[in-house]
């Protein structure tokens, strides 16, 4: 398989055969460079890990999350047929179609909002087939080749999750949080739906999701989907 191309300011590291957020937490420990991707390419999954050095506060640098969010969406949109639909869940969930098809996680070496982190790490896997005898047995559940998306090659996908997550990285650097949040506002799934006893009524400017519950408003920040990553 053709090794994927990253645009300059990134480096790709191929996980072989480790899981690729777990040994980019583990490089990012050990000090490597923000802009490290770590990736595999496996028969019925995409996995990645993008390394960042954040000068910022956890507390607005968890915004890595969202950047690299947008940047799938914008990349598979861009590759995939035109009736697909790609949204994400406020959590880190990517769906295709409605369906879950896989997720972002991040993780950190301080969970302190306040602290400006060492490194932030966000992972990214996709299921690109399901391999199940029936795939239908799990319902929610879907892949790439299950919504029209066969066509669509795992490594161009991967650069082009890259490019366009560079690009967001850039705006966001440059321009704070205002276009990246008007970006996301429009992609994000399960806005106005009831969730648990509450509505999820929208985001902060820091991305932190707003659940109304009768007359009163909670806040869950972004920083809360952050895991240790020592």
């Amino acid at each position: 398989m053709t090794a994927p191309q990253f645009p300059p300011l990134l480096t790709g590291v191929d996980a072989e055969g480790r899981e690729p957020f777990a040994l980019a937490c583990e490089m990012a420990e050990a000090e490597c460079h923000g802009g490290t991707v770590v990736y595999a390419l496996l028969a019925d999954r995409l996995r990645a890990a993008v390394v960042f050095a954040p000068e910022v506060p956890l507390a607005e640098a968890a915004a890595a999350l969202v950047v690299c969010g947008v940047g799938f969406q914008n990349a598979l949109g861009a590759l995939a047929p035109p009736e697909v639909a790609v949204h994400l869940d406020w959590d880190g969930g990517i769906r295709v179609n409605g369906g879950l098809c896989g997720g972002l996680t991040v993780a950190s070496n301080t969970l302190d909002p306040q602290d400006v982190p060492g490194w932030l790490v966000v992972g990214l896997d996709l299921s690109l087939m399901q391999l199940a005898e029936a795939p239908g047995d799990t319902p929610g559940l879907t892949s790439l080749y299950d919504e029209g998306c066969a066509e669509v090659e795992p490594v161009v996908l991967l650069e082009a999750f890259a490019r366009h997550m560079l690009v967001w990285l850039n705006r966001w650097s440059d321009e704070g949080n205002r276009a990246l949040h008007a970006e996301w506002s429009g992609l994000v799934w399960g806005l106005n739906q009831v969730e648990g006893e509450g509505v999820f009524i929208g985001t902060d400017e820091r991305f932190g999701k707003l659940v109304k519950t009768g007359d009163e408003t909670r806040l869950v920040p972004l920083t809360a989907l952050v895991r240790e990553g020592r």
